[in-house]
C-alpha cells in the first residue's frame, strides 16, 4: 500500500521548452490563490511528491515481501489461464453494491470476480484518503482492509514512513491536521477496474485513478494537483469478505491535460467539503 498518496501521485511530464504540458495549455486562475505558486515552479511540490513515492514504494514493497505463496490456479476473466480479460469483462455493471460498512470502509463485498473488482475500488478510495495521515485512523483503516497478517506487518512500517517530518513535509502538524483556514486534500478516484486473475480463493485486480493531492489554502505553496496512476491489489477471501495481501502502484496511463483553468484555493476547498465520495460496485 500505500499512503495516501496511498497516494504516490507522479508528477506531470513537461516538454523541453519548459512550457508545460507539451503543446496543451493549462489555465491559472487570474488572481492566484497560492501566493505565486504556479506550476512552473514546482520545487515545493515536487519534493512532496517524491516523498509520497518513496512511502509508496515502501509500502508496496514491504506488502509485496510478506505475500505468501499461492499454490491455486488462477485464471483471468473469460477462464483461460494467462489470458487478458475481454472488453466484456470490464464493463459498467454495479448489480449488487454492498449495503455495509465497517469502520466507514465499504464492507460484505460478493464472493464473486465483480466482488473482489467492487472491493479493489473501495480499499484503494480509503488507502487514499486524508485519514491515512492520521495515526488511529491509518491503523483502524489498515486492520480493516488488509488481511490480519499482512496489516500486523505493515503498521509499524507505516508509522515510520507517517514520521513527523513526513508530515511536515506535506504541510501537516504532527497529528496530521492543516494549518489553520487550509485544507489538506488527498483523495483517490477511481476510473476502472480489470480483473487481472480469479479463483475463489485469490484474486488480482487493477485499478485506474485520478489522484488529488495537496494543500488548498491562501498560504499554501503546495496546491491541489491531480495525477493519474494504476493500483493493483492481490486480494483473498479471509472471513466472508475479500482483503488485500499485497499491492503495487505505477504511473498512468495518463489522458491529455485539457484546457481548464484552474480553480482557487476557496473552490477547492468548498469543492472537497461539499462533494463526498462513493461506494463503488461493478
Amino acid at each position: 500500500m500505500t499512503p495516501g498518496d496511498e497516494h504516490d501521485y507522479g508528477e506531470s511530464a513537461r516538454s523541453d521548452d519548459g512550457h508545460g504540458y507539451g503543446r496543451t495549455r493549462l489555465r491559472l486562475p487570474e488572481n492566484d490563490p497560492y501566493g505565486g505558486a504556479r506550476r512552473g515552479g514546482r520545487s515545493s511540490s515536487r519534493s512532496l511528491v517524491t516523498v509520497v513515492g518513496v512511502v509508496v514504494l515502501l509500502i508496496a514493497a514491504i506488502a509485496f515481501a510478506n505475500r505468501g505463496g499461492d499454490d491455486s490456479s488462477s485464471t483471468s476473466a473469460n477462464g483461460t489461464t494467462g489470458d487478458k480479460p475481454d472488453a466484456t469483462s470490464t464493463a459498467a455493471t454495479g448489480t449488487k453494491p454492498v449495503d455495509a460498512k465497517t469502520g466507514g470502509i465499504p464492507s460484505g463485498f460478493a464472493h464473486t470476480q465483480q466482488g473482489a473488482q467492487s472491493a479493489a475500488a473501495n480499499y484503494a478510495v480509503a488507502l487514499g484518503s486524508t485519514g491515512m495521515f492520521r495515526t488511529d485512523s491509518r491503523h483502524d483503516l489498515v486492520d480493516t482492509v488488509y488481511t490480519t497478517a499482512a496489516a500486523a506487518k505493515l503498521q509499524g512500517a507505516m508509522d515510520q514512513a507517517y514520521s513527523t517530518d513526513f508530515l511536515a513535509k506535506m504541510g501537516l502538524d504532527a497529528d496530521g491536521n492543516a494549518p489553520q483556514g487550509d485544507t489538506f486534500v488527498s483523495r483517490v478516484v477511481p476510473v476502472g477496474t480489470t480483473p487481472q486473475a480469479y479463483s475463489a480463493t485469490n484474486a488480482k485486480v487493477g485499478v485506474w485513478y485520478l489522484g488529488l493531492i495537496g494543500m488548498s489554502g491562501t498560504s499554501s505553496t503546495d496546491p491541489v494537483t491531480s495525477s493519474w496512476k494504476t493500483w493493483t491489489f492481490d486480494l483473498q477471501w479471509t472471513d466472508g469478505d475479500w482483503k488485500i495481501v499485497s499491492d503495487e502502484q505505477k504511473d498512468g496511463p495518463a489522458p491529455v491535460p485539457g484546457d481548464d483553468q484552474a480553480a482557487t484555493s476557496d473552490e477547492i476547498s468548498k469543492a472537497i467539503e461539499e462533494y463526498g465520495g462513493f461506494t463503488y460496485a461493478r
